[in-house]
């Protein structure tokens, strides 16, 4: 594995932090609820990797995030990703995600077809649960049939799904629900 290292940095959301190495951006980690939450969750997942300053193309990547969480349309699609060791398939799914633009959705479905079939539905929500790039790759911006907020895996769940579409404009039907 290339040398990596991560930077933690604020937004509107909270404290995210960001893991590169030398072909990209490798990962984002949504806030945590702390600042060493957040910097323990990265090291939990890529081990000892250095804290330190970014360079300016992660700089520009930071703060195109930034602006996204600040409700700039930024659709982060200029940002080099390195999925290295992610799954063909996934990659698709990310692909197809990071056309979306900010403000707008599609369904598991919709990425479903694409791939050949409603019947990956699951698998394209599987994906996206393992997204190691989250906000990059904008698995926020799926939603379930019906335009229901489905599940979001990241720290604070369906609630910071539903924020970062506020933020972005995004209509989403979603009537608060006990069985939801």
């Amino acid at each position: 594995m290339t040398s990596h290292s991560f930077a933690i940095f604020d937004t509107a959301i909270g404290r995210c932090g960001i893991a590169w190495g030398e072909r990209g951006i490798s990962a984002v980690q949504l806030p945590m609820g702390s600042e060493d939450k957040t910097r323990g969750r990265i090291r939990q997942r890529y081990g000892d990797i250095a804290e330190v300053p970014p360079p300016a193309g992660v700089q520009s990547a930071i703060d195109g995030i930034v602006e996204l969480l600040a409700g700039k349309p930024n659709d982060l699609t200029d940002i080099v990703l390195d999925l290295d060791g992610v799954p063909e398939f996934n990659r698709g799914v990310y692909d197809i995600a990071r056309t979306i633009p900010p403000g707008q959705t599609m369904t598991y479905g919709d990425i479903a077809k694409r791939l050949g079939g409603v019947e990956l539905s699951r698998d394209v929500g599987q994906a996206l649960g393992s997204n190691p790039c989250p906000i990059v790759v904008p698995c926020h911006r799926v939603l379930a049939a019906g335009g229901k907020p489905g599940g979001f895996s990241a720290n604070g769940g369906v609630v910071t799904k539903l924020k970062m579409l506020a933020i972005e404009g995004a209509v989403v039907n979603h009537t608060p629900n006990l069985f939801d």
